[in-house]
């Protein structure tokens, strides 16, 4: 071992740590597009409440869904409002 290594330590090859890399960068990525946002169950929640001070609404009356398309997060809400019979 040269004096070299002993002060700096091995240097690590480069296609290895490119490597390395990649592979952190690959399961954060799969990590972040299988994960749905944790704000969903309280953002349905919250409208549940306020809808209810107009109409009335059950909770399986309202569906919130997050996805992903071409790189943009999209939210969807559906509501399903009574019918108003006069």
């Amino acid at each position: 071992m040269s004096i070299i290594e002993k002060l700096f330590g091995k240097r690590q090859k480069s296609a290895s740590l490119a490597r390395e890399r990649l592979q952190i960068i690959i399961a954060q990525e799969r990590n972040q597009s299988q994960s749905t946002p944790d704000y969903l169950p309280t953002l349905q929640r919250e409208l549940m409440e306020v809808l209810s001070k107009y109409v009335q609404v059950s909770p399986e009356d309202i569906r919130v869904t997050h996805e992903k398309q071409d790189g943009v997060d999209v939210l969807e809400v559906n509501i399903v409002l009574p019918e108003n019979k006069e």
